[in-house]
């Protein structure tokens, strides 16, 4: 076995189910496991099903679900499916059209971890014996102190610690990521010299429940129109939109607003059904307001220097930050671009993931 196959594996011999997507990750993932000696069960959850056209491969929950299926067979592990569907969509489904209605740009995956992976399915696996849950995430879990740290993947590329956030210490002992120390490139060349029959599978798109990303077509029919004014920072108005839901912070093209300049979404205000517009660098923000706080292990009562992400794919800043009794003040060193409310922020302290928070506002307005 080559030294990038290896992976802390806490204990050998342990029941483990293993959430498995219908891609190359998990699959990787409870490869990695069996062969480490843990009696493995692969896991599939039924969360949304899209419609394909006439003729089309099946796609959506069907083609995950028989995907997952081929892996079992190939790994000669049990294969067991659980249909989720209808409280994915009342806790994930349900809460990003809502978001999206108030005028705030929410992370479904992550209401999607804290929620259904590492909620409902935890509980699950419990019925099927299993003492563990294991996943296909890029990140890491380590011991520290006598208890336990979340920590980034070894690998910045493929770090994907952003949606752990929630997870506590508590239950890290019971959750395993087998590829916290890999590259996605060792894990479709594991696919591959495995036999998996994933391994040349393309990467999913970002979110399961919307196709091809367009999330405006997703919520055409769920949200009900409600036009309102574009208006630049006095009040003037601008211009008409179609509904704020179908705007985010930052954004740029389809504004409806000739002022002879480009103009870019500052604000949504959902108590005026206005969009509030202006020049790029009033995007800038030099702080922001958190709430719905939550801490890996104990909630800081100080004020801490530490690292913060606003986005997924956003660099890392380095942050002062105040906690309070229900929410946090985060203190850029550097102004940050377009700051969306409902988009969560992290906390870290060099790899090690502290908590964090959903964004409530942007501090420079």
């Amino acid at each position: 076995m080559k030294a990038h196959d290896r992976a802390p594996a806490r204990g050998r011999g342990r029941k483990v189910a293993v959430a498995l997507s219908g891609g190359v990750d998990s699959a990787v993932a409870a490869a990695l496991l069996r062969e480490q000696g843990h009696e493995v069960i692969g896991v599939h959850m039924d969360l949304w099903e899209h419609r394909s056209r006439p003729g089309a491969a099946p796609g959506g929950a069907e083609g995950g679900r028989e995907d997952a299926r081929a892996v079992c067979r190939t790994l000669d592990i049990p294969f067991h499916s659980l249909d989720f569907s209808s409280r994915f969509r009342e806790l994930v489904v349900d809460y990003f059209c809502r978001e999206y209605a108030r005028g705030r740009t929410p992370n479904p995956c992550v209401a999607c971890n804290r929620l259904v992976k590492f909620g409902l399915l935890s509980e699950a696996i419990k019925d099927l014996g299993a003492e563990c849950l294991a996943t296909g995430h890029y990140a890491r879990i380590e011991p520290a102190c006598g208890g336990w740290r979340l920590l980034k993947a070894a690998r910045p590329s493929v770090d994907q610690s952003y949606f752990l956030y929630t997870l506590k210490e508590s239950v890290l002992p019971r959750l395993l990521f087998p590829l916290g120390a890999c590259s996605k490139a060792q894990v479709r060349q594991m696919a591959a010299e495995r036999g998996l029959p994933v391994a040349e599978k393309p990467k999913s798109q970002d979110l399961c429940f919307v196709p091809d990303g367009h999330h405006g077509d997703f919520l055409q029919g769920r949200i009900p129109p409600a036009p309102g004014d574009v208006v630049d920072l006095e009040g003037k108005v601008l211009g008409r939109h179609r509904g704020i839901a179908f705007y985010t912070v930052g954004q740029r093209a389809g504004l409806g607003a000739a002022a002879g300049r480009r103009l870019f979404v500052l604000k949504l205000d959902p108590a005026s059904n206005t969009v509030v517009v202006g020049p790029e660098e009033k995007l800038l923000a030099s702080g922001l307001v958190a709430r719905d706080l939550t801490f890996v292990c104990v909630k800081p009562q100080r004020t801490l220097e530490v690292t913060a992400k606003i986005r997924f794919r956003s660099p890392e800043v380095k942050t002062r930050l105040k906690i309070y009794t229900e929410e946090a003040e985060v203190l850029f060193d550097q102004p940050q671009r377009a700051v969306a409310p409902g988009q969560a922020v992290v906390f870290y302290h060099g790899d090690e993931v502290l908590g964090g928070g959903i964004i409530e506002r942007p501090t420079s307005w």
